[in-house]
This record gives C-alpha cells, sequence and structure tokens, in this order.
C-alpha cells in the first residue's frame, strides 16, 4: 500500500511591496507543503530578481482565474484589501490579509460573510504572536511568577521624524499608527487578557508634517473581572530615546523587555527562514528580565529563551486547511480586533471612554 505525500498548496501573493517582499514571500517559500507559484507585481523584473522561476502577472484577476491556486495572500494598501479578498474569496480562494484585516468594521463584517457563504477560510496575518518576547512573557505569565497582574504596557516605539510620501502616511481611512501597529498590540492585548469592558484612545499628529496620526495611546479596563487590571497600549514615531517594549507589574513580581523581536530585521536583510532548518533563527539577544522580592531583596533572573518563529502562522495555516487543526486567527478573532479598532477611533473622535462589554464572546 502507498501512501503518498499530500499534494503542496499553492499560493498566490498580491502585491510586492515591503509586506509582500520582507515577510510573505520569504514565509510562504519557507513551508514545506506550500508552493510560492504566483506574484501579482508591476514590477516583474524585481520578483524575478528575488523568485526566479515564480510566475508573475498584471492584475490580481488574473490570479484569481488561476484554477491551480488554492490560497491567496493580499498584501497591498490597506484600503484594497476589502475588495481584493472578497474578490479571491468569490473565485473560491482560501486568503490571508495583510494587517490591518480592513479598514472599517462593516468591511471586516463583510468578509466574513463571504467567506462563511462561500466555504473558504480567510484570515488575517498576525505574525507578531510568534514574536520571541510575546512568547516568553506568555510562558512567564503561566509560569505564575507573577502574581496576579494588575499592570501591563506594550510599547511599539520608533523614531524616524521624517514623514515619507507613502501611503500608509496620507490621511485615508485605514492609514497612521493605529490602524498599524495597534493592530498588533490590540490582538496581543487580547490573546493575553480577553476583551476588555471599555477602552479609552488618545491620537495625535507629532511629527511636522504629519498627515494622518503617529502617536496613540490606549487604556483598556477589565472592571467586570479585574476592577485593579490596567492595559496600557502605545506607540509613537517620535521617540529618540526607546524605552522597554514591555513592562508587566503584578503582586509577586515584574516583567520588563527591552528591544524588538529580530525576525523582521533578519527579513529585512535578505534572510529566509525554512521550517526544516530553524536553528538560530528568530533568538532574541535581549532577553527579557523577571525581577521578584525575596527576602526583602530584588532579584532579577533572565526570563525564558524563547525562539520567535513567524512560519509558524502559514505552517499552522496548512494543517488547518488540511483538517489538521484550528485556523491560526479566526474570523471571531479578526472582527475583535477590528472592532477594538474601531471603538479607538470612536473614543479618540468623542474624546471618552467606549464601551466594549458587547464584544466579549458570549
Amino acid at each position: 500500500m502507498s501512501h503518498s505525500s499530500p499534494s503542496p498548496l499553492r499560493v498566490a501573493l498580491v502585491g510586492y511591496g515591503n509586506a509582500g517582499r520582507i515577510f510573505h514571500a520569504p514565509l510562504v517559500s519557507g513551508v514545506p507543503g506550500l508552493v510560492l507559484a504566483c506574484i501579482v507585481s508591476s514590477k516583474p523584473e524585481a520578483v524575478a530578481a528575488d523568485w526566479p522561476g515564480v510566475r508573475t502577472v498584471a492584475t490580481p484577476q488574473q490570479a484569481f482565474a488561476d484554477a491551480d491556486i488554492d490560497l491567496v495572500v493580499i498584501a497591498t494598501g490597506n484600503g484594497s484589501h476589502h475588495p481584493l479578498a472578497k474578490a479571491a474569496l468569490l473565485a473560491g480562494k482560501h486568503v490571508v490579509v495583510d494587517k490591518p484585516f480592513t479598514v472599517s468594521l462593516a468591511e471586516a463584517e463583510d468578509l466574513l460573510a463571504v467567506a462563511r457563504a462561500q466555504q473558504r477560510v480567510v484570515t488575517v496575518f498576525q505574525n507578531r504572536r510568534w514574536d520571541a518576547d510575546f512568547l516568553a512573557l506568555r510562558q512567564v505569565l503561566a509560569s505564575g511568577q507573577l502574581g496576579r497582574v494588575v499592570f501591563f504596557e506594550s510599547h511599539f516605539d520608533r523614531y524616524r521624524p521624517e514623514v515619507p510620501n507613502r501611503w500608509r502616511d496620507d490621511d485615508l481611512p485605514g492609514s497612521g499608527l493605529w490602524f498599524d501597529l495597534g493592530a498588533h498590540l490590540v490582538d496581543q492585548a487580547l490573546q493575553l487578557f480577553g476583551c476588555p469592558d471599555d477602552l479609552q484612545l488618545d491620537l495625535a499628529r507629532q511629527r511636522d508634517g504629519a498627515r494622518t496620526n503617529d502617536y496613540f495611546h490606549a487604556q483598556l479596563r477589565y472592571g467586570s473581572r479585574d476592577p485593579a487590571l490596567r492595559v496600557v497600549l502605545h506607540a509613537s514615531a517620535l521617540v529618540p530615546a526607546l524605552g522597554p517594549r514591555f513592562v508587566v507589574h503584578g503582586t509577586l513580581g515584574s516583567f520588563v523587555k527591552y528591544g524588538l523581536d529580530p525576525q523582521e530585521d533578519a527579513l529585512k536583510a535578505g534572510g529566509r527562514p525554512h521550517w526544516g532548518a530553524l536553528e538560530g533563527w528568530g533568538r532574541d539577544l535581549q532577553v527579557g528580565q523577571v525581577v521578584r522580592h525575596v527576602d526583602g531583596q530584588a532579584r532579577a533572573e533572565a526570563a525564558p529563551d524563547v525562539a520567535g518563529n513567524y512560519l509558524a502562522f502559514y505552517a499552522q495555516l496548512l494543517a488547518h486547511l488540511r483538517g489538521q487543526g484550528p485556523v491560526p486567527v479566526s474570523a471571531a478573532e479578526a472582527h475583535r480586533v477590528m472592532a477594538l479598532l474601531s471603538r479607538g477611533e470612536l473614543s479618540a473622535r468623542q474624546g471618552r471612554r467606549i464601551d466594549t462589554t458587547d464584544l466579549s464572546p458570549g
């Protein structure tokens, strides 16, 4: 009796800007069982230089019409996520959308409804669930070393004083830091603490010539479950002296982490990780610290040294499409992040705290 391996899933990547070139193309190609079969780009020479042998087409419709394509990855500008993902779903493809999922909650709900009707998977690329520091933090919290957590602060600060001439920094729906980095920080907070009871967001344009928000400060409260817990999510493009990435305080100890996960820089430098050869990939040389008081003295020790692994998103998606596990980011999770991003915008416009209790899973 022969036991043949499952046929590989063929992937079309729509968009070869930073998201497609730096993240999705290397990650898709690094997971055995996925084949990067087609890239939609207006710059075929750039694709050919990086991925010789991968077919380039000029329009998304050409990729969607290809019966051999199983999965479509949307890595284009935020405003095009909804129409492109919807067209791919209606063509019978499974779809990955780079974050943010869409630029409005209504668009997100429409995509999820189409996916259900088409009996296809649509998911959003929340790669920072697989950051080294976030994985280490999850281990620390699960160990109970910090006791009951009362304060969680997550920063994603940068120093980029010049405002670039690009859509991401224009005054468009879904542009600015809140929909960009906020999508990551909100998703991580939901993974750790679940949906808050309310949310308050402050947005600002701090750089000279800023055209959209380049600063946000959000506070999430969980009064019905833990009145003491405060969750703060913060990002700014104008921070010359970078502080901690994470600060977490509990009744028994603290967790502090500086620096960012190294995978983005490694991918920007041309790194191409492979699922079968991960030694050294995603290792963070600046591990966090756990500080606890023992006999009246503060004692610090290194947090777990956990490797990050963005490939896990695509590996888990492949397994799910083969009927072997959950989707990496569920429809409910994608919806909840978009709902909180939208409620945050409302909070910033109205200058008040917005109730979010209706978003908790029932």
